[in-house]
């Protein structure tokens, strides 16, 4: 009888555990491209850059965390070193060139340190390379408009990108998304209408300002096919909590059927209009 209800409860056991297993990959699946509750990291980066920022942090981390305790350490020393009991006559020294010299050079090769790969962070995401597709987000009062601008690669359309507030996550949904192909350099040319917004996607390590007439550029190349959510990162006024983006990253040939798509979704009726007047 023992053994029986040993069994059961190792059967029941191993079921939790395996329904624990199960709901924790759901949840990480789930989470990719979007935040999750209570979450202290960042999201799954999905370009090289998102990665190398990733990289750099935990870098940043560790560097942090082990000065701190170093220091810490000096701190005890000193507390118990030089207490009025271990010390009872107080040294009367005002300098030390070692030490003051090792406290100087110390951080600058620390800082020097932390230079070299921000710069070279910086290099990547400042460089030009040929883009295989590029577009055009232009910041309103509140939402987002995109613009295929290049008919050689098969756009010529632009839309509009408004909160859909029936889909999910919750205030991450739009009723048209951007959508791109995987594994192609994209690049962004990012302005506003109005205000300053600012365009971020965190699992593509990107964040760029929308300044009315200006056009700031970036460019990213997205490894995994998805749907990946950002919002206004700028304070921009009543609404700026619901302008929501989306971004979907798909295969070359469902692009190409989006883009044949769209051609006729997002016809311009202002556009047809231009034409036959021309042509009259």
């Amino acid at each position: 009888m023992r053994t029986t209800q040993a069994q059961h409860r190792s059967t029941w056991g191993l079921a939790a555990l395996g329904a624990v297993l199960v709901s924790s990959s759901s949840a990480l699946a789930a989470g990719i491209g979007q935040p999750e509750p209570w979450q202290m990291g960042r999201q799954v980066p999905v370009t090289e850059n998102a990665r190398d920022i990733l990289t750099f942090e935990h870098g940043m981390h560790w560097l942090s965390f082990g000065i701190s305790v170093f220091v810490l350490g000096l701190l005890l020393y000193c507390i118990y070193r030089f207490s009025e009991k271990a010390n009872p006559t107080p040294s009367k020294t005002t300098h030390n060139t070692l030490i003051e010299v090792a406290w100087t050079i110390v951080p600058v090769l620390i800082l020097v340190a932390v230079a070299i790969p921000s710069f070279r962070l910086l290099r990547t995401q400042l460089s030009d390379p040929k883009a295989d597709v590029l577009v055009k987000v232009i910041g309103h009062a509140w939402y987002w408009s995109y613009e295929y601008p290049a008919v050689e690669q098969g756009g010529g359309f632009t839309f509009d990108a408004n909160l859909d507030e029936d889909k999910q996550p919750k205030l991450l949904g739009t009723d048209n998304d951007m959508v791109v192909p995987v594994n192609k350099i994209v690049k962004i040319q990012v302005t506003a209408a109005d205000v300053m917004h600012s365009w971020a996607i965190p699992s593509f390590g990107f964040k760029i300002d929308a300044v009315p007439g200006r056009l700031n550029q970036f460019w990213f190349k997205a490894d995994r096919e998805g749907t990946y959510h950002g919002q206004c990162s700028e304070l921009c006024g009543a609404r700026h909590a619901y302008m929501p983006i989306t971004v979907q990253v798909v295969s070359e040939e469902a692009y190409a059927k989006w883009l044949a798509e769209g051609k006729t979704k997002f016809a311009r009726i202002d556009a047809d209009t231009s034409k036959f007047a021309a042509a009259r």
